[in-house]
């Protein structure tokens, strides 16, 4: 039996979730419930996992429990980038220079995009949720600009398109004289999370039993199905998907091979175009990584004419899987200094909303996936690129839940699984140290 003590704490409010809406009504676990499935997480993994059920097993009864509310947690915190092309934080660079390994992460990237646009699709979202418009690795120092070269001469080494652009057209896009150059690729989508989660929520209501604030707090298997206890109810199933990222480790399992990661975002205050002139506000919406990725995410988004900028900076190691208000609101003013040397005509605009937003990696890259034991899966570690590789993550285990043998199924369980990391205090050392290190070099990209 395994007693889940550790619950998901997420500091700050989302600027994401804070503009969304809900168009589903929200139910708690009350009483015991009998289902063919239970997911653990709402999240992308999980509600992508839960989709797909739904897919290949008609008729049966699937059921998501949700520790908190959807969207309140890293799935509508995150800066809303579904990538194709490389994107590995902990290589301190997006440039890969295994051919074959690049060419399996992108085909695999590219599965888990089309099948989110599938969903979307299907669920009417409109362009400001799902918007198929690409990225650009802006670069504002010279570092970044070898960067960005470098960049392109992997992808066009991977035979992938791309446009590098100069400040002019920086400067057009964003409104910004920060900028020197940058480097758009066009297969990446640009979501709006919380809306995206919300809405796939809600489209699975008439096949999926979602229970909001039911944290699973008590887990046994007994007279061979798998019972997951709340704090008003308990769910009996045969089988069961823990898709819950970094906590898979009060679970009890991947202990001591997952690194908590914490980032950070603040968002502006709404502010119509007509407050400022074309040369100032730029685009309607646009989307900026930095070309080194430890610098800062900048993004635009525009919905019903008002117009919000999203800016993401800072990294931290936090094995306790929470971080303090204060630490959110002091890297705050951080990214004001940030927000204001990009755009100084926009200084009196306000952050309204600034959070934290927990990541899951692994040392050597890769998930923490697979059957724990029998009738109980992992779709866990999304190593940064939540949106992607949940996802991925979501298909795949609901395929290896339903015995559907296929080719991606059988490249994506073939990894080593997460590596163990060094002791506590020397891993948080090192990490810590790594990061750090790794922003201060970022220099003017942060």
């Amino acid at each position: 039996m395994t007693h889940i003590k550790r619950l998901p704490v997420d500091t700050g409010t989302s600027g994401w979730e804070a503009i969304s809406s809900r168009s589903a009504a929200m139910r708690a676990l009350e009483g015991d419930v009998n289902a063919d499935w239970l997911v653990v997480g709402a999240g992308f993994a999980g509600l992508t996992a839960a989709h797909r059920l739904a897919e290949l097993c008609p008729g049966s009864r699937i059921v998501v429990m949700e520790a908190r509310e959807v969207a309140k947690g890293p799935a509508g915190r995150n800066s809303g980038f579904m990538i194709d092309v490389p994107h590995n934080l902990a290589a301190g660079e997006y440039s890969s220079g295994n051919a074959a390994a690049t060419a399996l992460e992108m085909a695999q990237n590219r599965l888990a995009i089309a099948y989110a646009k599938g969903i979307a699709e299907q669920y009417g979202m409109p362009l400001e949720t799902f918007n198929p418009c690409g990225k650009i690795n802006a670069a504002a120092s010279e570092r970044g600009a070898r960067l960005n070269r470098d960049f392109a001469r992997s992808l066009q080494a991977a035979g992938e398109p791309f446009e590098l652009y100069d400040a002019a057209r920086m400067r057009d896009i964003t409104g910004s004289q920060y900028y020197s150059g940058g480097l758009y690729t066009p297969g990446a989508v640009l979501i709006q999370p919380a809306n995206y989660i919300r809405s796939l929520a809600a489209g699975l209501g008439g096949q999926v039993e979602l229970y909001e604030h039911s944290p699973v707090v008590e887990l046994n298997k007994a007279g061979g199905q798998w019972h997951a206890k709340s704090h008003r109810g308990t769910v009996r199933a045969n089988k069961v998907i823990l898709a819950v990222n970094g906590h898979i480790e009060d679970f009890g399992h991947f202990a001591g091979r997952l690194l908590h990661i914490f980032t950070y975002a603040s968002m502006t205050a709404a502010y119509t175009h007509s407050q400022f002139d074309r040369a100032t506000t730029g685009r309607p919406m646009w989307a900026l990584l930095p070309a080194d990725p430890m610098g800062a995410t900048v993004r635009k988004y525009t919905e019903a004419g008002l117009s919000r900028i999203v800016i993401r900076t800072r990294f931290t190691y936090d094995p306790s899987v929470q971080v303090s208000q204060r630490r959110v609101a002091a890297i705050a003013e951080e990214q004001r200094h940030s927000f204001d040397a990009r755009f100084p005509e926009l200084k009196k605009v306000p952050f309204e909303f600034s959070w934290a937003g927990r990541l899951c990696l692994s040392r050597n890259s890769t998930p923490a996936f697979g059957e724990l034991d029998a009738g109980l899966y992992s779709a866990c570690c999304e190593n940064g690129l939540g949106t992607v590789k949940s996802t991925l993550a979501g298909m795949m285990v609901a395929e290896l839940a339903t015995g559907q043998a296929s080719e991606h199924l059988r490249q994506y369980q073939n990894t080593p699984g997460p590596n163990r990391l060094p002791p506590g205090p020397l891993a948080w050392l090192g990490v810590n140290s790594v990061i750090r290190w790794q922003e201060l070099r970022a220099g003017k990209e942060g």
